[in-house]
């Protein structure tokens, strides 16, 4: 049951060892150019200092302001999984206003989310990966949007990545033969195939607000209605596909979602994930195998699992033969290892939750 809500906006980002990119996104939830945003966390310290009184806490009652004159209120929560890098006493050292937890062992990115969540008291929530960056008045755009449509349950901003390209970050429900291509062997070697193209919704503008089926999660904005209704995320899920498990709720409790790319923000995709290489694969291929298991049935999942093992076993073979032939073997060594582990794996972990 989620706390009773004291202020607009809870910024919940779970971190694991990104230290300076952490800092810079906490930076960025700060310096909109629009003078509207309050952190509650940063009242409260100067109401303790005796530089404000601590009820002065304004909050945005009305939804037919434009979003550059509103004013809001907003919490920041930041869950650390055990990191090593310092990134806990940097937070607390240098961001005094966010509310810390620092877990003892890595819970995991759905696990550390729904705990930023059972502390939150925003009327909205905001699930922002700590590899991110605010761009300009992102956070506001996406609240005045979905006040004034109350029929939206979610909504996620366009990203671009740090070179400002555009990434790709809203989604078509996967099908099985998206599932079979989303990356894996069969997508590295036909990148642009026709599922994945319908699955990123490449047919429509990517400037044109749309209602999609989900959208990525390293932005993704709910009303706590919303969240009250459906619940938060499954746990079954150590990191991905728990917002697609969660956007398809969303969608099935009669809640629309929203790609909105008037609000924009910097996303430094995978800087967690890709300091462990053979674990981001057998994660993302369970994840995914668990969510067929979910909304389509064992014998769906269990012929995914198996197409999915087997493409990454003919994978395997080709780089055992290029090891052979000496190309590029330190390269090839580290393939060998990551796929092996996947193979071993069975992506059996989590599917029969």
């Amino acid at each position: 049951m989620s706390l009773e809500p004291t202020c607009d906006l809870s910024i919940i980002i779970v971190s694991w060892n990104v230290r300076d990119l952490l800092r810079a996104c906490l930076v960025s939830t700060r310096n909109s150019p629009s003078p509207s945003i309050v952190l509650v966390g940063e009242q409260r310290n100067m109401a303790a200092e005796g530089r404000l009184p601590s009820t002065n806490l304004p909050i945005y009652q009305s939804t037919n302001l434009p979003p550059h004159q509103s004013t809001i209120t907003a919490e920041v929560i930041v869950v650390d999984n055990a990191s090593s890098d310092g990134s806990a006493a940097m937070v607390v050292a240098e961001f005094p206003w966010v509310r810390l937890v620092a877990n003892p062992d890595n819970r995991g990115f759905t696990a550390g989310n729904n705990q930023g969540l059972a502390l939150s008291q925003g009327r909205y929530v905001l699930f922002l990966n700590p590899d991110t960056e605010v761009i300009g008045d992102a956070l506001i755009t996406m609240l005045a949007y979905m006040k004034a449509h109350p029929a939206v349950g979610a909504v996620g901003p366009l990203l671009r990545y740090a070179d400002g390209s555009l990434q790709s970050s809203r989604r078509r429900f996967p099908t099985f033969g998206t599932a079979l291509f989303e990356s894996t062997p069969l997508a590295w070697h036909w990148p642009d195939n026709p599922w994945a193209r319908r699955y990123r919704i490449a047919d429509r503008p990517d400037d044109e607000i749309q209602e999609v089926d989900w959208v990525v999660g390293a932005a993704l904005l709910v009303r706590r209605q919303t969240l009250d209704q459906v619940g938060d995320f499954d746990e079954g899920y150590f990191m991905y596909s728990e917002e697609l498990d969660l956007c398809r709720r969303i969608k099935a409790a009669g809640w629309q979602i929203v790609y909105l790319p008037t609000a924009q923000i910097i996303h430094h995709e995978g800087k967690s994930s890709e300091q462990v290489v053979a674990a981001r694969h057998i994660r993302f291929q369970t994840s995914k195998v668990r969510y067929f298991r979910k909304f389509h049935g064992p014998l769906v999942a269990g012929a995914l699992r198996f197409s999915i093992l087997a493409t990454f076993a003919v994978e395997w073979a080709l780089e055992a033969l290029k090891w052979l032939l000496g190309l590029q073997r330190p390269l090839r060594r580290a393939r060998l290892a990551a796929y092996g582990q996947l193979l071993r794996s069975g992506l059996r972990s989590g599917v029969d939750k």
